[in-house]
């Protein structure tokens, strides 16, 4: 770059600048002007030789030419980054209107999940159940206390459960440890005889090589009248043969202990159903309604 008065100077960069046509010449273009041996940058070089009374005014110049330099230098690039992305844009359009080609994922999957739950929900519609839902965030009353789970237990622990901030009236509200809040909403909104399942996402303070904070859920509710544990019995044995496709499953009922439900089984199935003979496997917890729930329900 020629040597000249500062506005020659000025009017040669920046018309060097805006002739970089992309961001390797103009990065040249910058190192030329603001880099260590650049045209600008020597300029300052020459303030130590000059005679004080000039030095104030001259520097002043100077800078103001390195910063509308600069600015320059940086609405180029943007505009070239823009223009490049344009470039890019249009050279790797999809024409969406265009036959899909024939291959392997012409077709879309169900998800495991959904294929699961569809299962489940076919399986039950024919024993005359509905499906009910609920929201993931509820009240600690509903997923407690209305369940028969008092203060102190363990289940409501910050260890164990995932609890919001209080609402404005104090209410605690929780992400739902299980679906069972979404019987209490049935029992609360409808009269017996009720026959629901109902399925969704759980959240619990749980992470390892087995859980996740985070799982799917299905619960089963039944209110009626004349309903008793044989009731219950046979309905999780022609589920658990219509789910695994078989005649007949061997199953064990096992005594547990949950705060909503009395008498309370955890169920094993011989695992031959899954092709592993000799084996126990256990799949689901169970139990006839605890009266307490019944009541704090309004039942």
């Amino acid at each position: 770059m020629a040597d000249g008065t500062l506005e020659q100077l000025e009017a040669d960069v920046l018309g060097e600048i805006a002739g970089a046509s992309d961001l390797a010449a103009l990065d040249q273009v910058r190192v030329s002007a603001l880099g260590k041996k650049g045209s600008i940058s020597a300029l300052m070089q020459k303030l130590s030789g000059m005679p004080a009374e000039d030095r104030k005014a001259f520097g002043q110049s100077v800078n103001a030419l390195k910063t509308r330099a600069t600015e320059a230098l940086d609405e180029r690039k943007a505009d070239l980054e823009r223009e490049a992305l344009a470039r890019r844009l249009a050279t790797e359009r999809a024409d969406v209107t265009l036959p899909v080609r024939p291959g392997p994922l012409l077709e879309g999957r169900i998800h495991p999940l959904s294929q699961v739950f569809d299962e489940v929900y076919e399986i039950f519609a024919d024993m005359g159940f509905s499906v009910a839902e609920g929201p993931d965030i509820d009240t600690d009353d509903n997923c407690f206390t209305k369940l028969n789970t008092p203060a102190h237990h363990p289940a409501r622990q910050d260890m164990d459960t995932f609890y919001l901030k209080e609402r404005a009236d104090g209410v605690r509200m929780v992400l739902r440890p299980h679906t069972s809040p979404v019987q209490v909403r049935t029992m609360l909104s409808q009269k017996p005889p009720i026959r629901i399942i109902a399925p969704g996402r759980v959240y619990r303070c749980d992470s390892d090589q087995t859980h996740t904070p985070m799982f799917h859920q299905v619960e089963g509710l039944v209110i009626d009248e004349k309903t008793n544990l044989a009731n219950l019995k046979w309905c999780l044995e022609e589920f658990c043969k219509a789910f695994f496709e078989v005649d007949e499953v061997k199953m064990r009922f096992r005594a547990s202990h949950f705060p909503f439900t009395e008498p309370s089984m955890e169920v094993d199935i011989d695992a031959a159903a899954i092709g592993k003979p000799g084996q126990w496997l256990e799949i689901l917890g169970s139990g006839m309604v605890h009266p307490n729930v019944l009541k704090a329900c309004g039942l």
